[in-house]
C-alpha cells in the first residue's frame, strides 16, 4: 500500500485548480494518497458539482484515492490567501507540497496582435495572477513548511520564459517565474524547501480544446493531457534528493525519462516548443 499511495499523509495545495494543469496536478496529487487544498474562483453547490469548479475537482481526488478539499480563493485577494494558508496550518499542522498554478489567460493572448494594441489589463492579468501570485503564496508556505521539516514549492511555468510564446506579457511573467525560482532556492537552500519551475509542453487543457477549432496549425496529436505535468510533480514531492534540483526550470517531459512515468494513455508526449520539430511554430500554447 505504501508504494501506491507514497504521498499518504502528506498535504499539498494547488492553486487555480479548478481546470487545466492545476486540475491535474491535483488529482495526480490525490491518486498517490495526499490530502489536496485545492483552490479557484469557480464553485459550485450542485450534486454532483458542475465540472470546472474546486468542488468537482475534489471529488476527482477522493475518486483517485486522495482527500479532496474545495477552497474557493481568488489569488488577486491577499487576505483570501492568508485564510487559505491559516486554515491549512490549523486544520493539518503541515503543508508538504505547494503547486503555484493560478494564472488568468486574457481573451486576447491568442489574438496575433501586438501588445501595444492590446489592453493595458493584460499586463495585470498575467503579471498579478501568475507572477505575483506564485509569490504572495510561497511567501506564506515557506513557514508551514520549515517547521514541518521542508517541503516542494512547484511553480508551473513554461518555455517561453525563454523564447517568444502568445504574448509579451506571457514571457515576461514566465521569466519572472523562473527567476523567482532560482532566487527563492538560494534562501531556502538550508531549510529543506525545495523551489522548482515546471515547463509543460502543449497541453489538451479545456481552454486549448476550444481554441484547436480556431487556431491553425495547433496540432494535439502528441500534446499533454492535463495529469502529465501533474505525474512530474508527483515524483518531484515523491523524491528524497528533490533539493539536488532546486531552483531549476525542469522539462515535465525530461522528467518523465528520469522517473520513467508516462502519460494516462501510455505515451510519451513531444515536449516543449523548442522540442519539437521545425513547423511547430503555429502551436505556441505552452
Amino acid at each position: 500500500m505504501a508504494a501506491e499511495r507514497p504521498l499518504a499523509g502528506k498535504v499539498a495545495i494547488v492553486t487555480g485548480a479548478s481546470r487545466g494543469i492545476g486540475r491535474g496536478c491535483a488529482v495526480e496529487l490525490g491518486a498517490r494518497g495526499a490530502t489536496v487544498y485545492c483552490t479557484g474562483r469557480r464553485t459550485s453547490d450542485a450534486t454532483p458539482p458542475t465540472k470546472g469548479t474546486v468542488e468537482a475537482v475534489a471529488a476527482e481526488i477522493d475518486a483517485a484515492g486522495g482527500r479532496g478539499i474545495a477552497v474557493a480563493c481568488d489569488h488577486r485577494d491577499d487576505a483570501a490567501v492568508e485564510a487559505l494558508f491559516a486554515r491549512v496550518q490549523a486544520e493539518q499542522g503541515r503543508l508538504d507540497v505547494l503547486v503555484n498554478n493560478a494564472f488568468i489567460i486574457p481573451d486576447e493572448l491568442t489574438s496575433g496582435r501586438p501588445f501595444w494594441e492590446l489592453p493595458l489589463s493584460n499586463w495585470d492579468d498575467m503579471i498579478d495572477v501568475g507572477t505575483r501570485s506564485a509569490y504572495a503564496a510561497s511567501r506564506l508556505a515557506v513557514p508551514i513548511m520549515i517547521e514541518g521539516g521542508g517541503g516542494l514549492i512547484a511553480n508551473i511555468s513554461s518555455s517561453g520564459a525563454a523564447e517568444y510564446a502568445w504574448h509579451v506579457a506571457y514571457g515576461v511573467g514566465k521569466a519572472a517565474l523562473d527567476r523567482f525560482t532560482a532566487d527563492a532556492a538560494i534562501e531556502l537552500r538550508e531549510q529543506g524547501v525545495a523551489v522548482v519551475s515546471l515547463w509543460p509542453g502543449l497541453v489538451l487543457t479545456e481552454r486549448n480544446e476550444r481554441a484547436s477549432r480556431h487556431i491553425p496549425g495547433l496540432d494535439f496529436s502528441q500534446a499533454e493531457s492535463l495529469r502529465f505535468t501533474g505525474r512530474a510533480v508527483a515524483a518531484l514531492a515523491c523524491d528524497p534528493k528533490v533539493m539536488e534540483k532546486s531552483g531549476r526550470a525542469l522539462i515535465s517531459r525530461e522528467l518523465a525519462d528520469e522517473y520513467g512515468f508516462t502519460d494516462v494513455d501510455g505515451r510519451l508526449p513531444a515536449g516543449p516548443l523548442h522540442r519539437r520539430p521545425k513547423g511547430a511554430e503555429a502551436a505556441r500554447a505552452d
